[in-house]
């Protein structure tokens, strides 16, 4: 981690970095100019991509091994979890990926000694009772890995967004440990400025909590998570 004229300079390694969430949080990273980026990606083709638009990346997947993960993210001041298995995908992809390759970047962020930890996961994914019939399958790899990250020593946050939508961010949310209310939805814009403003954002340290579109700004509702 560097120091420029007293702020603190962070590189972050952004898994599930060509997802729409990624996509996002990559660019905002790169265009605010005050951290930089090193997206995880599973093909040339999609480095290629981001590499033309000046984006450092790291060919790997989450069915490597926990030492490939490791070795890709060495450097690194802080991970993003943001990958996910797809709609089109079944309940093996699931375990796999949203379980399996979420408790792989977490050791792999130990192994690497990174010990910042995003993790974007599902609105209510901590209450069973509120799951979706739907996508059960997808809500017990959020759930439990959920529950591994909170048991570990990295300086987590998991971020549970609503119903994601491709609408333009508003930059206002609604931040809350328990969210049974409301419209449920959020654009995935503001997902992914909430992840950049969580960062080093002390009151999201070890802390989970649930977000959807609201009224107050992205870093007031982060300060005032009750």
């Amino acid at each position: 981690m560097e120091e420029r004229r007293g702020e603190v300079i962070m590189k972050i390694f952004v898994i599930g970095a060509n997802g729409q969430i990624g996509k996002h949080l990559t660019t905002l990273i790169k265009e605010d100019n005050k951290h930089t980026v090193r997206a995880m990606v599973r093909t040339e083709e999609q480095a290629s991509t981001f590499e033309k638009t000046g984006i450092e990346t790291a060919l790997v997947n989450l069915e490597d091994s926990v030492e490939h993960i490791a070795d890709a993210a060495a450097g690194c001041d802080a991970i993003v979890f943001t990958a996910g298995s797809g709609g089109s995908t079944g309940a093996d992809k699931t375990l796999l990926i949203d379980l399996d390759g979420a408790v792989k970047a977490m050791e792999a962020a130990e192994q690497a000694d990174i010990k910042r930890f995003i993790m974007v996961s599902a609105l209510q994914a901590n209450n069973r009772e509120n799951w979706s019939s739907v996508i059960k399958p997808y809500y017990v790899a959020k759930h439990y890995a959920d529950r591994i990250l909170m048991e570990s020593p990295l300086n987590y946050t998991i971020i549970r967004p609503g119903g994601l939508t491709n609408d333009k961010g508003t930059g206002k949310i609604r931040a809350e440990k328990n969210i049974t209310s409301g419209p449920r939805t959020i654009a995935r814009e503001d997902v992914a400025k909430t992840i950049l403003a969580s960062l080093e954002e002390e009151k999201t340290y070890r802390l989970a909590f649930d977000v959807i579109s609201g009224e107050k700004s992205i870093e007031t509702a982060l300060q005032s998570i009750k």
